[in-house]
């Protein structure tokens, strides 16, 4: 899955947040509480591209919280379901037949891994709700730190991030089709970036 740009998850791919930095992300002092996420309202899509095409799916967010204290964040997590994978561009036996592979052992191995996590370790204010996200994603038993921009807005009782984010998977040992594992492939060739792209939604639990 060829490199392509950050359009701007996951918050991931593909993911639990953890160990937020205090002071480094303010929103509004109002902004308080417990932050569960919607996991109904909110989506994660992905984009794989190879030589001859791409493919387009989904996947589900498990769960997660957000800590807000005072306009800052103080905690959170999430992970994503991988074994909830899902394609949207093929039908019937084809679709069927690449969801089975990527849940496969050479792709996510989502019987042995089933979650993938997303730990933040800094989130950098860029002005008008813009932020740079660092943080630690793990896929399989590898994890890894990856920054990505993301837009986040406080409303009402919610709070909406959508990103934007860019995985290499050669660096979580997903190796099938990899041409940074294996050599004369030709056009059998699939990219190792892949495409997350996320919209996350945490209502507040505690109105304080």
């Amino acid at each position: 899955m060829k490199k392509i740009s950050i359009l701007s998850f996951v918050i991931v791919a593909a993911l639990t947040m953890s160990a937020f930095t205090p002071g480094a992300f303010t929103l509004p002092e109002k902004v308080n509480g417990t932050y569960s996420v919607d996991t109904k309202s909110s989506t994660v899509q992905w984009k794989g591209e190879k030589v001859t095409g791409e493919h387009v799916g989904a996947v589900k967010l498990d769960n997660g919280s957000l800590e807000v204290s005072n306009g800052t964040i103080s905690g959170g997590s999430f992970e994503i379901d991988m074994a909830s994978i899902t394609n949207d561009d093929l039908q019937g036996e084809y679709r069927d037949k690449l969801v089975n592979h990527l849940k496969s052992d050479d792709f996510f191995g989502v019987e042995k891994y089933p979650k993938a996590r997303f730990e933040i370790t800094r989130v950098e204010s860029q002005g008008n709700d813009q932020y740079k996200v660092f943080g630690n994603l793990t896929i399989k038993a590898t994890t890894q730190e990856i920054e990505f921009p993301a837009t986040i807005k406080a409303d009402g009782d919610a709070l909406t991030a959508s990103a934007q984010i860019t995985v290499d998977r050669s660096a979580y040992d997903v190796r099938y089709g990899s041409s940074s594992f294996f050599d004369n492939l030709g056009d059998k060739v699939i990219y190792d970036d892949f495409l997350l792209d996320v919209t996350l939604v945490a209502r507040n639990e505690l109105g304080k």
